[in-house]
Formats: structure tokens, C-alpha cells, sequence
């Protein structure tokens, strides 16, 4: 087996760089898609059921399309033409779900909504699927978890500019936050075109400045007895039950922690922005268009801003962290934080009103709102490490033949656990909670502790070619 030669630290950044764009537009997802299918007649207890399209998506899309990426290679590479095209329509996405509005004609325009964002989630994971896998191709074993740090610090920088990207529109470039008419804001539309955007051209940068391994020179790096020209039987229904039968323990082990962790970040995303309304700005739980509702939608922006910042800050520092103390120990400790950070949130409530200056621009807050930024720290930290820590430990448990199929099957326990959340959140909401999401933080952040503990029962284990 010739020994895989190490890249330097641009062409790791290269072979990641998709990334920033691919999560500026999952955090304009996260961060306004709840407000925009309100706007367009979405009810409080509905929205879950709506986020399902998410992790539907991905469940239905990330086997196949890493099991096809496994047996792929063209004058784009090998994992490329998913990546590319599924940023296309991405992209696409993203420009048309905000204008929902303009299919009234066609259908209403919540059905529309919904359609677009399923389309847009589902060609998210198109792209991140491959990339995910990309980055253990083209990396030697002892540069895994660099190479994870990297991609985990250009996910959160993405993410924390397209969180933010609808409060600047409004309080630095004075676009309008609140529609007359009660639908999308002209702040939230135009930062889904310039996510958009962002998203093509990262890609297409990853596309053309990263030469992938021909099959052949793979397959001698990876110590394969044969060119990768794609294993037949993991294409077929046989093959992919095979492959289920012989799911590495490390796999199915980290897949509790997945849930845990899972299970939160889907409360976060579906709620944060209701929870956020209603304990600081004292919004009335049936409202979603006034204009303190549009305010705290633009601070969740910032806040989901913050805890990216915090995570790309973490992940610089996380590989060396992994290597001295072992990635388990930084792992359950990121996500303990994470889950103190979630459960107190529900300290902060109400509140005057302050002056708080951003750099960019000075805001009136109820003074709770802007405590919010303390726990969206352990939120960061744990999210840069969910991003990382599972795929380091995994990858080195995985055969290389079968690296795609095997991180898109992992994308289950990414879908499962929201599939649940979503079915039965809203529910919880309106028996236990009557309606007061600030209840829903605190149940994700029990989860993420439960995540935490069950780290310590994940071995790491050794791939059999």
C-alpha cells in the first residue's frame, strides 16, 4: 500500500472551503425558515410537522447519493458532480421559497413554501453528503482530524455570516423587516438571494481547485485489492442490507449520541425564535407578524450568529484538544456545555429595554434577549464539536471502499432523531407546555446532557478493508 501523501493547509481549506457557502444557507434555513412559513399561515403546533421535510430529505437522499458518489468518477472526480449539482438547485431554492407569495396562482402559497424548502433541504444534502465524504478521501489518517477542524471552522464561519445576514440587511443597509401586507420581509428575501449566491460559488470553488484521486491511485492509498470502479452489491437492495448486517459497532454506538444531540438541534432550529418572543419581547403566543415578533426573528439571526462565532472559534482549537485529550473526552464535554447552555436560557426573561452596541449598529433589546448570548457559547461549542467529533471517530472504523454509503447511512441517526422530535414536539408544546416554547429549550437541553453521557459508551475501532 503506497503511504497517501499529506496535503498542506490550503488544499485541506480547498477541499472544505463548499462548506461556508452550503452553511450560510442551513443557517438562513434554520434561523428564518419557522418565520417565513408563519408568515405564509403556518401555526405554532404545525411548524414541526412542516421541518420534517428536512430530515425526510436526508434520510430518503444521503444513502443514495453516497452510495452512488462511491461508485462515481468523471472529468469532475468522484464525489464533484453531487456536490455541484446539488448546490445548483440548492441555490434555485433558496431564491424562490421566500416568494412564495408569487405562486398564489399556482397553488397556495404555503404549500409552495413547503415544497421549496423540501427541495432546498433535500439538495442541501445532495451537496454535504459527498463533501462530508470527500474530506475522508483526500485526507490521510493522520490528518483526520485536522481536516474535520477545518471543515467544522468554515461551516460556523458560513454559518455566522448567514445568520446574521437579515439583521444587517435591516439595521445597517435599512431594508424594510416588516411586510404590509403580513407576508416575507424584503430583509429575509434578499439574504436568501445573496446566501444563494454564496452557496454556488463555494462550491464551484471546492469543485475546480480539488483534484480528486483516480480510482486507481485510491484504491493503492486506501490499501484496496482492486480499482475503485464502484462495488456492484452495494448498489443493489441485497448489497445495502449487507451493509446494515455489518454496520461497524462504532457506528451504531455513536448513533445514541447522535439522537440526543439530534433531537436538540431540532428543537432549537423549529423553536428558538418563538421561545426567544415570547420570554424577552413578552409576545402573546399567537402572535407572528408584529413587529417585536420580526425583532426577536432578526435577534434569533444574531444569536444563532453567536453560536457559530463560538464554534468556529472552538474548532481552531479543537484538534489539538482531540489529540491530548482524546476525542471522546472533548466530545462529552463539548455537548455537557451545550445542554447547560440550552437549559439556561430559561433564566432569562423580560426585561427593560437597552441600548446595545454591535459595531455595526446600535439596537433597543429587552435586556434578557441579550443574555441569550451567554448560552448560545456552550451551544457553539457543542454544535463545532457534533460537527466533527462523530466523523473523526467514525471514519477510522469505516472501509474506505465503502466511506460514502457508509457516512450517508450514518445520516440516519442525523434524520431519525428529527423525525421524532418533529412528531412530537408540537404536541408536547400544546398539552404539557400551553404553548410556551421557553419549555421546549429546556427539554433539548436534558437531551444534549443525555448525548453528553452516553459518549462514554462509544469504542473506537479499527476499518477492515
Amino acid at each position: 500500500m503506497n503511504k497517501q501523501p499529506r496535503l498542506n493547509f490550503w488544499q485541506i481549506w480547498n477541499v472544505s472551503f463548499g462548506f461556508l457557502g452550503i452553511q450560510m444557507g442551513f443557517a438562513l434555513q434554520g434561523a428564518n425558515v419557522s418565520r417565513v412559513l408563519s408568515s405564509l399561515g403556518a401555526d405554532l403546533h404545525q411548524l414541526p410537522l412542516f421541518w420534517l421535510a428536512a430530515p425526510v430529505m436526508g434520510l430518503i437522499v444521503q444513502p443514495i447519493i453516497g452510495g452512488a458518489s462511491d461508485r462515481t468518477w468523471n472529468r469532475f472526480g468522484r464525489r464533484g458532480p453531487y456536490i455541484l449539482g446539488g448546490a445548483i438547485i440548492a441555490a434555485l431554492a433558496m431564491f424562490f421559497m421566500p416568494n412564495a407569495g408569487l405562486a398564489v396562482k399556482i397553488m397556495p402559497p404555503l404549500v409552495f413554501g413547503a415544497i421549496m424548502f423540501a427541495l432546498m433541504d433535500g439538495s442541501f444534502n445532495i451537496t454535504m453528503q459527498p463533501f462530508r465524504a470527500l474530506v475522508a478521501d483526500m485526507t490521510s489518517e493522520d490528518q483526520r482530524n485536522a481536516g474535520y477542524s477545518i471543515q467544522s471552522f468554515l461551516i460556523n464561519t458560513g454559518a455566522v455570516l448567514g445568520s446574521i445576514l437579515p439583521f444587517v440587511m435591516t439595521n445597517v443597509l435599512g431594508v424594510s423587516n416588516v411586510d404590509p401586507d403580513g407576508g416575507v420581509p424584503s430583509s429575509v428575501i434578499w439574504s436568501f438571494y445573496i446566501g444563494g449566491g454564496m452557496l454556488l460559488l463555494s462550491v464551484i470553488w471546492t469543485v475546480f481547485r480539488t483534484k480528486e484521486y483516480p480510482p486507481k491511485e485510491y484504491a493503492e492509498y486506501k490499501g484496496l485489492e482492486v480499482e475503485l470502479k464502484g462495488k456492484k452489491e452495494s448498489g443493489s437492495l441485497r448489497g445495502f442490507i449487507d451493509l446494515l448486517k455489518n454496520t461497524p459497532k462504532t457506528m451504531m454506538q455513536l448513533s445514541v449520541v447522535q439522537f440526543f444531540s439530534w433531537f436538540s438541534l431540532y428543537l432549537m432550529w423549529v423553536y428558538t425564535t418563538y421561545a426567544l418572543a415570547q420570554h424577552s419581547w413578552g409576545c402573546p403566543i399567537t402572535d407572528v407578524k408584529s413587529e417585536a415578533f420580526q425583532d426577536a426573528g432578526d435577534w434569533v439571526g444574531i444569536l444563532f450568529g453567536g453560536y457559530s462565532l463560538f464554534a468556529a472559534v472552538f474548532s481552531i482549537f479543537m484538534t489539538r484538544l482531540a489529540n491530548k485529550f482524546g476525542r471522546k473526552i472533548i466530545y462529552s464535554f463539548a455537548l455537557f456545555l451545550g445542554g447547560v447552555g440550552f437549559l439556561s436560557t430559561y433564566l432569562f426573561s423580560g426585561g427593560d429595554l437597552i441600548h446595545l452596541n454591535l459595531l455595526i449598529t446600535v439596537v433597543d433589546i429587552p435586556s434578557s434577549a441579550a443574555l441569550w448570548l451567554f448560552p448560545m457559547a456552550g451551544v457553539g461549542i457543542a454544535w463545532a464539536a457534533i460537527l466533527a467529533m462523530p466523523y473523526s471517530i467514525l471514519s477510522d472504523s469505516l472501509p474506505p471502499d465503502k466511506m460514502g454509503v457508509y457516512m450517508g447511512i450514518f445520516n440516519f441517526t442525523i434524520a431519525g432523531p428529527q423525525i421524532i422530535s418533529g412528531i412530537v414536539a408540537g404536541e408536547i408544546l400544546r398539552y404539557f407546555f400551553a404553548g410556551e416554547a421557553i419549555y421546549i429549550m429546556v427539554i433539548a437541553g436534558v437531551s444534549m446532557l443525555l448525548g453528553a453521557i452516553s459518549v462514554a459508551f462509544v469504542k473506537q475501532n479499527k476499518a477492515v478493508n
